[in-house]
Protein backbone atom coordinates (compact mmCIF):
# COMPACT_ATOMS: atom_id res chain seq x y z
CA UNK A 1 0.00 0.00 0.00
CA UNK A 2 1.13 3.54 -0.72
CA UNK A 3 2.14 6.18 1.83
CA UNK A 4 1.83 9.96 1.56
CA UNK A 5 5.61 10.22 1.23
CA UNK A 6 5.65 7.75 -1.69
CA UNK A 7 2.92 9.74 -3.43
CA UNK A 8 4.83 13.02 -2.99
CA UNK A 9 8.09 11.55 -4.26
CA UNK A 10 6.67 9.43 -7.11
CA UNK A 11 8.21 10.23 -10.51
CA UNK A 12 8.08 8.84 -14.03
CA UNK A 13 11.30 7.95 -15.89
CA UNK A 14 11.73 10.16 -18.98
CA UNK A 15 11.84 7.12 -21.28
CA UNK A 16 8.30 6.01 -20.23
CA UNK A 17 4.89 7.41 -21.18
CA UNK A 18 3.65 7.02 -17.60
CA UNK A 19 4.37 5.24 -14.36
CA UNK A 20 1.80 3.56 -12.13
CA UNK A 21 2.04 3.15 -8.37
CA UNK A 22 -0.51 0.69 -6.95
CA UNK A 23 -2.25 1.08 -3.62
CA UNK A 24 -4.93 -1.57 -2.99
CA UNK A 25 -8.30 -2.67 -4.32
CA UNK A 26 -7.51 -1.48 -7.85
CA UNK A 27 -6.53 2.05 -6.80
CA UNK A 28 -3.34 3.45 -8.35
CA UNK A 29 -1.53 6.73 -8.86
CA UNK A 30 -0.49 7.52 -12.43
CA UNK A 31 2.48 9.85 -12.93
CA UNK A 32 3.47 11.46 -16.27
CA UNK A 33 7.02 12.42 -17.31
CA UNK A 34 5.98 16.07 -16.84
CA UNK A 35 5.18 15.36 -13.18
CA UNK A 36 1.35 15.45 -13.16
CA UNK A 37 -0.21 12.86 -10.85
CA UNK A 38 -3.74 11.43 -11.16
CA UNK A 39 -5.73 8.82 -9.24
CA UNK A 40 -7.48 5.97 -11.07
CA UNK A 41 -9.55 3.00 -10.03
CA UNK A 42 -9.21 -0.14 -12.14
CA UNK A 43 -12.32 -2.32 -12.12
CA UNK A 44 -14.26 -4.69 -14.37
CA UNK A 45 -17.83 -4.41 -15.64
CA UNK A 46 -19.23 -7.48 -17.44
CA UNK A 47 -15.67 -8.76 -17.86
CA UNK A 48 -14.44 -5.52 -19.47
CA UNK A 49 -11.65 -3.61 -17.68
CA UNK A 50 -12.39 0.07 -17.08
CA UNK A 51 -10.60 2.97 -15.41
CA UNK A 52 -12.44 5.50 -13.26
CA UNK A 53 -10.64 8.84 -12.77
CA UNK A 54 -10.75 9.99 -9.14
CA UNK A 55 -8.91 13.33 -9.37
CA UNK A 56 -5.45 14.88 -9.26
CA UNK A 57 -2.90 14.52 -6.51
CA UNK A 58 -2.31 16.41 -4.19
CA UNK A 59 -5.76 18.06 -4.59
CA UNK A 60 -7.18 14.60 -3.89
CA UNK A 61 -5.16 13.14 -1.04
CA UNK A 62 -4.39 9.47 -0.58
CA UNK A 63 -7.05 9.21 2.13
CA UNK A 64 -9.68 10.91 -0.09
CA UNK A 65 -8.78 8.69 -3.04
CA UNK A 66 -9.30 5.59 -0.90
CA UNK A 67 -12.72 6.85 0.22
CA UNK A 68 -13.67 7.48 -3.43
CA UNK A 69 -12.49 3.94 -4.27
CA UNK A 70 -14.64 2.45 -1.52
CA UNK A 71 -17.69 4.49 -2.59
CA UNK A 72 -17.27 3.32 -6.19
CA UNK A 73 -17.04 -0.28 -5.05
CA UNK A 74 -20.29 0.14 -3.09
CA UNK A 75 -22.01 1.35 -6.25
CA UNK A 76 -20.62 -1.62 -8.14
CA UNK A 77 -21.89 -4.02 -5.46
CA UNK A 78 -25.34 -2.49 -6.01
CA UNK A 79 -25.12 -3.42 -9.68
CA UNK A 80 -24.21 0.08 -10.88
CA UNK A 81 -21.41 1.09 -13.20
CA UNK A 82 -19.41 3.75 -11.26
CA UNK A 83 -18.32 5.40 -14.51
CA UNK A 84 -21.91 5.64 -15.77
CA UNK A 85 -23.05 7.02 -12.40
CA UNK A 86 -20.30 9.66 -12.62
CA UNK A 87 -21.46 10.77 -16.07
CA UNK A 88 -25.06 11.08 -14.88
CA UNK A 89 -24.00 13.10 -11.83
CA UNK A 90 -22.01 15.49 -14.04
CA UNK A 91 -24.98 15.90 -16.37
CA UNK A 92 -27.29 16.64 -13.43
CA UNK A 93 -24.80 19.12 -11.97
CA UNK A 94 -24.51 20.94 -15.29
CA UNK A 95 -28.32 21.32 -15.54
CA UNK A 96 -29.37 21.87 -11.93
CA UNK A 97 -29.30 25.67 -11.96
CA UNK A 98 -31.36 25.90 -15.14
CA UNK A 99 -33.89 23.14 -14.57
CA UNK A 100 -36.87 25.28 -13.70
CA UNK A 101 -40.26 24.07 -14.80
CA UNK A 102 -40.46 26.80 -17.45
CA UNK A 103 -37.05 25.92 -18.89
CA UNK A 104 -37.83 22.21 -19.11
CA UNK A 105 -41.37 22.79 -20.40
CA UNK A 106 -40.17 25.09 -23.20
CA UNK A 107 -37.40 22.63 -24.12
CA UNK A 108 -39.99 19.83 -24.28
CA UNK A 109 -42.39 22.02 -26.25
CA UNK A 110 -39.69 22.97 -28.75
CA UNK A 111 -39.10 19.31 -29.57
CA UNK A 112 -42.78 18.37 -29.75
CA UNK A 113 -44.28 21.35 -31.59
CA UNK A 114 -42.81 20.52 -35.03
CA UNK A 115 -44.79 17.24 -34.95
CA UNK A 116 -48.09 18.94 -34.05
CA UNK A 117 -50.61 20.93 -36.01
CA UNK A 118 -50.26 24.70 -35.63
CA UNK A 119 -53.53 24.97 -33.68
CA UNK A 120 -52.57 22.25 -31.18
CA UNK A 121 -49.12 23.76 -30.64
CA UNK A 122 -50.60 27.22 -30.11
CA UNK A 123 -53.17 25.96 -27.60
CA UNK A 124 -50.59 23.93 -25.65
CA UNK A 125 -48.19 26.87 -25.37
CA UNK A 126 -51.02 29.19 -24.33
CA UNK A 127 -52.06 26.80 -21.56
CA UNK A 128 -48.49 26.53 -20.28
CA UNK A 129 -48.05 30.31 -20.27
CA UNK A 130 -51.44 31.07 -18.72
CA UNK A 131 -52.03 28.20 -16.30
CA UNK A 132 -48.63 26.87 -15.16
CA UNK A 133 -45.77 29.33 -15.70
CA UNK A 134 -47.18 32.06 -13.40
CA UNK A 135 -47.33 29.64 -10.46
CA UNK A 136 -44.52 27.10 -10.88
CA UNK A 137 -42.57 28.33 -13.91
CA UNK A 138 -39.64 29.75 -11.92
CA UNK A 139 -39.46 26.82 -9.49
CA UNK A 140 -36.69 24.18 -9.86
CA UNK A 141 -38.15 20.87 -11.00
CA UNK A 142 -36.60 19.06 -8.03
CA UNK A 143 -38.28 21.42 -5.54
CA UNK A 144 -41.85 21.46 -6.87
CA UNK A 145 -44.25 19.70 -4.51
CA UNK A 146 -47.34 17.91 -5.86
CA UNK A 147 -49.55 20.25 -3.82
CA UNK A 148 -48.07 23.26 -5.66
CA UNK A 149 -49.05 21.78 -8.98
CA UNK A 150 -52.47 20.84 -7.63
CA UNK A 151 -53.01 24.42 -6.43
CA UNK A 152 -52.23 25.70 -9.95
CA UNK A 153 -54.69 23.21 -11.48
CA UNK A 154 -57.39 24.16 -8.99
CA UNK A 155 -57.05 27.81 -10.03
CA UNK A 156 -58.04 26.67 -13.53
CA UNK A 157 -61.04 24.81 -12.09
CA UNK A 158 -62.09 27.88 -10.10
CA UNK A 159 -62.80 29.76 -13.30
CA UNK A 160 -65.07 26.90 -14.42
CA UNK A 161 -62.64 25.41 -16.94
CA UNK A 162 -62.82 21.79 -15.74
CA UNK A 163 -61.85 20.35 -19.12
CA UNK A 164 -58.90 22.74 -19.40
CA UNK A 165 -57.64 21.68 -15.96
CA UNK A 166 -57.59 18.09 -17.20
CA UNK A 167 -55.63 19.14 -20.30
CA UNK A 168 -53.15 21.21 -18.27
CA UNK A 169 -52.47 18.23 -15.99
CA UNK A 170 -51.79 16.14 -19.10
CA UNK A 171 -49.26 18.77 -20.29
CA UNK A 172 -47.55 18.79 -16.90
CA UNK A 173 -47.37 14.99 -16.91
CA UNK A 174 -45.65 15.03 -20.31
CA UNK A 175 -43.14 17.65 -19.15
CA UNK A 176 -42.23 15.51 -16.11
CA UNK A 177 -41.98 12.38 -18.26
CA UNK A 178 -39.57 14.28 -20.52
CA UNK A 179 -37.45 15.55 -17.63
CA UNK A 180 -37.25 12.39 -15.49
CA UNK A 181 -34.72 10.46 -17.65
CA UNK A 182 -32.07 13.07 -16.67
CA UNK A 183 -32.71 12.65 -12.95
CA UNK A 184 -32.02 10.12 -10.24
CA UNK A 185 -34.11 6.96 -10.48
CA UNK A 186 -35.53 7.72 -7.04
CA UNK A 187 -37.27 10.84 -8.42
CA UNK A 188 -40.95 10.31 -9.19
CA UNK A 189 -43.36 12.04 -11.51
CA UNK A 190 -45.25 14.35 -9.14
CA UNK A 191 -48.31 14.36 -11.41
CA UNK A 192 -49.11 10.78 -10.38
CA UNK A 193 -52.40 10.60 -8.52
CA UNK A 194 -53.35 14.27 -9.02
CA UNK A 195 -56.16 13.47 -11.45
CA UNK A 196 -58.13 11.98 -8.56
CA UNK A 197 -57.98 15.35 -6.79
CA UNK A 198 -59.53 17.23 -9.72
CA UNK A 199 -63.21 17.58 -10.51
CA UNK A 200 -64.16 14.52 -12.62
CA UNK A 201 -64.40 15.41 -16.27
CA UNK A 202 -66.13 13.41 -18.93
CA UNK A 203 -65.60 14.38 -22.52
CA UNK A 204 -68.74 15.87 -23.96
CA UNK A 205 -70.35 14.13 -26.89
CA UNK A 206 -71.66 16.31 -29.68
CA UNK A 207 -75.45 16.46 -29.57
CA UNK A 208 -76.84 14.26 -32.33
CA UNK A 209 -80.32 13.11 -33.32
CA UNK A 210 -80.53 9.38 -34.03
CA UNK A 211 -84.32 8.97 -34.03
CA UNK A 212 -85.62 8.70 -37.63
CA UNK A 213 -88.83 10.65 -37.02
CA UNK A 214 -87.06 13.51 -35.24
CA UNK A 215 -84.33 13.61 -37.89
CA UNK A 216 -87.04 13.85 -40.54
CA UNK A 217 -88.46 16.89 -38.73
CA UNK A 218 -85.02 18.51 -38.70
CA UNK A 219 -84.49 17.81 -42.40
CA UNK A 220 -87.84 19.40 -43.26
CA UNK A 221 -86.97 22.42 -41.12
CA UNK A 222 -83.64 22.77 -42.97
CA UNK A 223 -85.44 22.62 -46.30
CA UNK A 224 -87.68 25.52 -45.18
CA UNK A 225 -84.78 27.57 -43.80
CA UNK A 226 -85.32 31.23 -44.67
CA UNK A 227 -81.70 32.30 -44.43
CA UNK A 228 -79.32 32.79 -47.33
CA UNK A 229 -78.66 30.04 -49.91
CA UNK A 230 -75.03 29.60 -48.82
CA UNK A 231 -75.84 28.63 -45.24
CA UNK A 232 -78.92 26.67 -46.35
CA UNK A 233 -76.84 24.57 -48.76
CA UNK A 234 -74.21 23.96 -46.09
CA UNK A 235 -77.01 22.86 -43.75
CA UNK A 236 -78.36 20.46 -46.37
CA UNK A 237 -74.93 18.99 -47.15
CA UNK A 238 -73.93 18.52 -43.51
CA UNK A 239 -76.12 15.42 -42.89
CA UNK A 240 -75.67 14.15 -46.47
CA UNK A 241 -71.86 14.04 -46.40
CA UNK A 242 -71.23 13.88 -42.61
CA UNK A 243 -67.71 15.32 -42.85
CA UNK A 244 -66.04 17.47 -40.21
CA UNK A 245 -67.44 21.03 -40.02
CA UNK A 246 -64.05 22.58 -40.73
CA UNK A 247 -63.64 20.54 -43.90
CA UNK A 248 -67.14 21.34 -45.17
CA UNK A 249 -66.95 25.06 -44.39
CA UNK A 250 -63.57 25.30 -46.17
CA UNK A 251 -64.66 23.27 -49.20
CA UNK A 252 -63.14 24.74 -52.38
CA UNK A 253 -64.48 24.47 -55.90
CA UNK A 254 -61.16 23.12 -57.17
CA UNK A 255 -61.50 20.17 -54.74
CA UNK A 256 -64.71 19.08 -56.46
CA UNK A 257 -65.18 16.95 -59.55
CA UNK A 258 -68.94 17.07 -60.00
CA UNK A 259 -68.81 14.97 -63.15
CA UNK A 260 -67.12 12.16 -61.22
CA UNK A 261 -69.14 12.97 -58.09
CA UNK A 262 -66.00 13.23 -55.95
CA UNK A 263 -64.75 15.66 -53.34
CA UNK A 264 -61.01 15.36 -52.64
CA UNK A 265 -59.90 16.96 -49.37
CA UNK A 266 -56.14 17.68 -49.28
CA UNK A 267 -54.20 15.95 -46.51
CA UNK A 268 -53.13 19.32 -45.06
CA UNK A 269 -56.77 20.09 -44.27
CA UNK A 270 -57.41 16.84 -42.43
CA UNK A 271 -57.41 16.31 -38.67
CA UNK A 272 -53.95 14.73 -38.46
CA UNK A 273 -50.55 15.34 -36.92
CA UNK A 274 -48.25 17.70 -38.80
CA UNK A 275 -46.21 14.79 -40.17
CA UNK A 276 -49.37 12.95 -41.24
CA UNK A 277 -50.65 16.10 -42.93
CA UNK A 278 -47.39 16.45 -44.87
CA UNK A 279 -47.03 12.79 -45.83
CA UNK A 280 -50.61 11.52 -45.78
CA UNK A 281 -52.96 10.96 -48.68
CA UNK A 282 -55.94 13.12 -49.52
CA UNK A 283 -59.34 12.06 -48.20
CA UNK A 284 -61.77 11.22 -51.00
CA UNK A 285 -65.48 11.73 -50.33
CA UNK A 286 -68.06 10.23 -52.75
CA UNK A 287 -70.95 12.59 -53.54
CA UNK A 288 -74.50 11.28 -53.81
CA UNK A 289 -76.64 12.62 -56.63
CA UNK A 290 -78.47 14.90 -54.18
CA UNK A 291 -75.21 16.56 -53.10
CA UNK A 292 -74.09 17.05 -56.70
CA UNK A 293 -77.42 18.75 -57.47
CA UNK A 294 -77.09 21.07 -54.46
CA UNK A 295 -73.56 22.07 -55.44
CA UNK A 296 -74.54 22.65 -59.07
CA UNK A 297 -77.35 24.95 -57.94
CA UNK A 298 -74.91 26.95 -55.79
CA UNK A 299 -72.20 27.25 -58.45
CA UNK A 300 -73.73 30.29 -60.26
CA UNK A 301 -73.65 32.16 -56.93
CA UNK A 302 -70.17 31.32 -55.57
CA UNK A 303 -68.42 29.43 -58.40
CA UNK A 304 -66.45 32.51 -59.41
CA UNK A 305 -64.50 32.42 -56.15
CA UNK A 306 -62.33 30.02 -54.22
CA UNK A 307 -64.71 28.80 -51.55
CA UNK A 308 -67.98 26.97 -52.07
CA UNK A 309 -69.33 28.64 -48.90
CA UNK A 310 -67.71 32.11 -48.71
CA UNK A 311 -68.35 34.38 -45.75
CA UNK A 312 -70.71 37.32 -46.00
CA UNK A 313 -68.13 39.98 -45.13
CA UNK A 314 -65.28 38.58 -47.22
CA UNK A 315 -65.44 36.07 -50.05
CA UNK A 316 -61.76 35.37 -49.43
CA UNK A 317 -62.71 33.54 -46.25
CA UNK A 318 -65.16 30.67 -45.72
CA UNK A 319 -68.23 30.80 -43.51
CA UNK A 320 -67.60 30.19 -39.82
CA UNK A 321 -68.77 27.16 -37.87
CA UNK A 322 -71.02 29.57 -36.00
CA UNK A 323 -73.04 30.22 -39.17
CA UNK A 324 -74.47 26.71 -39.28
CA UNK A 325 -74.68 26.43 -35.50
CA UNK A 326 -76.72 29.63 -35.29
CA UNK A 327 -78.98 28.37 -38.07
CA UNK A 328 -79.65 25.14 -36.16
CA UNK A 329 -80.63 27.18 -33.10
CA UNK A 330 -82.84 29.41 -35.25
CA UNK A 331 -84.62 26.27 -36.47
CA UNK A 332 -85.16 25.16 -32.86
CA UNK A 333 -82.76 22.18 -32.99
CA UNK A 334 -79.56 23.74 -31.60
CA UNK A 335 -79.60 21.80 -28.33
CA UNK A 336 -80.40 18.48 -30.03
CA UNK A 337 -78.13 18.61 -33.04
CA UNK A 338 -74.70 20.13 -33.56
CA UNK A 339 -72.95 20.47 -36.90
CA UNK A 340 -70.27 18.00 -35.82
CA UNK A 341 -73.04 15.77 -34.44
CA UNK A 342 -74.17 14.91 -37.98
CA UNK A 343 -71.18 12.56 -38.05
CA UNK A 344 -72.53 10.65 -35.05
CA UNK A 345 -76.03 10.73 -36.56
CA UNK A 346 -74.79 9.11 -39.76
CA UNK A 347 -72.43 6.67 -38.01
CA UNK A 348 -75.24 5.40 -35.77
CA UNK A 349 -78.10 5.29 -38.24
CA UNK A 350 -76.13 3.81 -41.13
CA UNK A 351 -75.52 0.75 -38.97
CA UNK A 352 -78.69 0.61 -36.87
CA UNK A 353 -81.23 1.45 -39.57
CA UNK A 354 -79.55 0.61 -42.87
CA UNK A 355 -77.37 -2.24 -41.61
CA UNK A 356 -74.36 -1.11 -43.69
CA UNK A 357 -70.69 -2.09 -43.38
CA UNK A 358 -69.06 -0.23 -40.45
CA UNK A 359 -65.58 -0.39 -42.03
CA UNK A 360 -66.69 1.51 -45.10
CA UNK A 361 -68.55 3.99 -42.89
CA UNK A 362 -65.39 4.60 -40.86
CA UNK A 363 -63.47 5.11 -44.10
CA UNK A 364 -65.93 7.79 -45.18
CA UNK A 365 -65.61 9.44 -41.76
CA UNK A 366 -61.82 9.54 -42.32
CA UNK A 367 -61.25 7.50 -39.18
CA UNK A 368 -58.04 5.47 -39.08
CA UNK A 369 -59.14 1.86 -38.56
CA UNK A 370 -56.73 -0.89 -37.48
CA UNK A 371 -56.83 -4.23 -39.24
CA UNK A 372 -56.13 -7.60 -37.60
CA UNK A 373 -52.38 -7.04 -37.93
CA UNK A 374 -52.52 -3.65 -36.23
CA UNK A 375 -51.74 -1.63 -39.36
CA UNK A 376 -53.64 1.52 -40.24
CA UNK A 377 -56.44 0.79 -42.63
CA UNK A 378 -56.03 2.42 -46.06
CA UNK A 379 -58.69 5.09 -46.45
CA UNK A 380 -58.64 4.78 -50.26
CA UNK A 381 -60.17 1.31 -50.01
CA UNK A 382 -63.93 0.61 -50.14
CA UNK A 383 -64.53 3.49 -52.55
CA UNK A 384 -67.11 1.50 -54.54
CA UNK A 385 -68.89 0.49 -51.32
CA UNK A 386 -68.77 4.04 -50.07
CA UNK A 387 -70.40 5.33 -53.25
CA UNK A 388 -73.19 2.82 -52.74
CA UNK A 389 -73.47 3.58 -49.03
CA UNK A 390 -73.64 7.34 -49.34
CA UNK A 391 -76.27 7.12 -52.08
CA UNK A 392 -78.34 4.77 -49.91
CA UNK A 393 -77.94 7.24 -47.05
CA UNK A 394 -79.03 10.19 -49.20
CA UNK A 395 -82.07 8.28 -50.44
CA UNK A 396 -82.92 7.32 -46.87
CA UNK A 397 -82.73 10.98 -45.80
CA UNK A 398 -85.07 11.88 -48.67
CA UNK A 399 -87.60 9.37 -47.32
CA UNK A 400 -87.30 10.84 -43.84
CA UNK A 401 -87.74 14.34 -45.23
CA UNK A 402 -90.88 13.24 -47.05
CA UNK A 403 -92.21 11.73 -43.81
CA UNK A 404 -92.21 8.16 -45.12
CA UNK A 405 -92.61 5.28 -42.71
CA UNK A 406 -89.20 3.72 -42.18
CA UNK A 407 -88.69 0.27 -40.68
CA UNK A 408 -86.32 0.43 -37.75
CA UNK A 409 -83.88 -2.45 -37.46
CA UNK A 410 -83.33 -3.71 -33.96
CA UNK A 411 -79.74 -4.09 -32.93
CA UNK A 412 -79.00 -7.56 -31.52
Amino acid sequence: MLTDAQCRNATCPPNKRRARFSDAGGLYLEVSPAGSKRWFLKHRIAGVEKQLALGRYPDVTLTTARKARDAAKLKKSDGLDPLAVRKIEKLKASRTGDDTFKTVALEWFGKQAPQWSASHAERSLRQLERDLFPWIGARPMTDIHPMELLAALQKVEERGAVETADRVLMLARQVWDYWLPTTNNAQRNITEGLKARLTPYRGKSFAAIVDPMRLGELLRAIKRYKGGPIVRTALQLAPLLYQRPGNLSMMEWEELDLNAALWTIPSMKMKRTKLEKEQGEAHTVPLPAQAVALLQSLYPLTGHGRYVFPGERSHDRPISDNSVRSALYALGFGKEQTWHGFRATARTMLVDHLNLDPLAIEANLAHAVKDANGRSYNRTQYLKQRFEQIQQWADYLDKLTAGADVIQFKVA
